[in-house]
């Protein structure tokens, strides 16, 4: 295995985050990017009647600008119309200095459960949707996709089209694509369009735990969300997916789950169990600190500070989950009042590792925010 203090050795240095009053190079206030946002359409079609099947999502409107998601007729999430309608959106961006949002689908339409075609069929009504809104208002929204990953020819087909057709910066996925975690070999063909057309992943965790223990105090969403997320990057990492694809940008959603306060447990592991841990790869966990990306989303300053730390100042971008509860309902607001992040680090976590991760024309944004 490999020595632990060449490991380290090698890692990127990390911008320091303390002690300076540092201001953007050009005078101007920071761009506010939120690439941790949720949409859905206005309206969505019988999906049970056109599918033939239940488990899909429906919507009952109360006419009030309020919303339920159902599942089989059974209650999942009440949502308001921030959730559908871009312009109440850019209201609340207004009101809380958000300049742009990043907005990708709402995880539970991934529907990766479900027939490959009607999941790809579902996507494209998704994608477009996303699309139109962004061309309503290029200047304020940003899309990533939504893909059928459980058929990976389908989602390298809807993947290029989102790219190629409308001009898609990235891609959401799940934290597991049903029983396969993110270093199925079936998964291969993604990761390498993935690399080719240059676009970011977001991996959000979803389909958490629900059963026996997680029933109570919505620990899914508090504590198996976290879980779910150190699962992927860990798959990523031992799977040797970002070794085989050195050019894929992923990044993680909430702060990386409990991944960034787990890796010195996940090192230990692949040098002491090289028999279990290290079977399908050859770097050290450790390498890859400074490769991943992830959101700001840990509610926490001490978190913020470990998080920075541990995955460098350049790879952490203000995401809040808008419009949900469990998100932060003032957008880098943690971020902002950090004491101990200098004015420039703020600007690169507001807004300017965001544009280098989703590769954005950042003076279409600049101008408009000025």
């Amino acid at each position: 295995m490999e020595n632990l203090e060449d490991i380290k050795a090698a890692l990127p240095p990390i911008t320091s985050c303390c002690g300076s009053e540092a201001t953007t190079s050009n005078g101007s206030k920071p761009l506010r990017i939120d690439i941790h946002t949720h949409i859905m359409p206005a309206r969505l079609p019988d999906l049970k009647q056109k599918y033939g099947y239940g488990g899909w999502i429906s919507v009952q409107n109360n006419g009030d600008g309020k919303a339920k998601m159902m599942i089989d007729g059974k209650p999942f999430r009440d949502v308001e119309c921030n959730c559908w309608q871009p312009e109440e959106r850019i209201k609340e961006m207004a009101a809380t200095s958000v300049d742009v949002q990043i907005i990708s689908t709402i995880p539970v339409f991934f529907n990766y459960w479900a027939e490959p075609e009607h999941c790809a069929d579902l996507a494209r009504y998704l994608n477009d949707n996303i699309a139109q809104t962004c061309s309503l208002y290029p200047k304020k929204f940003v899309g990533l996709a939504t893909l059928p990953m459980q058929s990976p020819e389908l989602a390298v087909a809807e993947l290029k089209r989102c790219v190629e057709e409308l001009g898609y910066k990235g891609i959401q996925i799940g934290s597991h694509i049903n029983s396969w975690n993110l270093d199925a070999p079936e998964l291969e063909p993604i990761w390498t369009a993935c690399e080719e057309l240059d676009v970011g992943v977001f991996v959000h965790p979803w389909d958490m735990d629900n059963k026996g223990r997680m029933e109570k105090y919505w620990f899914p969403w508090l504590v198996g969300m976290p879980c779910e997320t150190t699962v992927a990057i860990g798959s990523l990492i031992f799977g040797g997916v970002l070794e085989r694809h050195p050019k894929l940008r992923i990044c993680l959603a909430h702060g990386g789950g409990s991944f960034p306060y787990t890796i010195g447990r996940i090192e230990h592991g692949y040098q002491v169990r090289p028999d279990l841990c290290a079977t399908s790869c050859k770097q050290n966990p450790l390498s890859y600190l400074g490769r991943i990306w992830t959101d700001s989303l840990v509610h926490d300053e001490d978190a913020l500070m470990l998080l920075i730390k541990k995955m460098g100042v350049d790879k952490v971008m203000c995401g809040s989950d808008y419009p949900f509860p469990l998100g932060e309902h003032e957008p880098g607001k943690l971020i902002e009042e950090c004491e101990n992040l200098s004015e420039e680090d703020k600007a690169k976590l507001l807004g300017g590792n965001a544009i280098k991760f989703f590769r954005m024309d950042e003076t279409l944004y600049r101008k408009e925010a000025n």
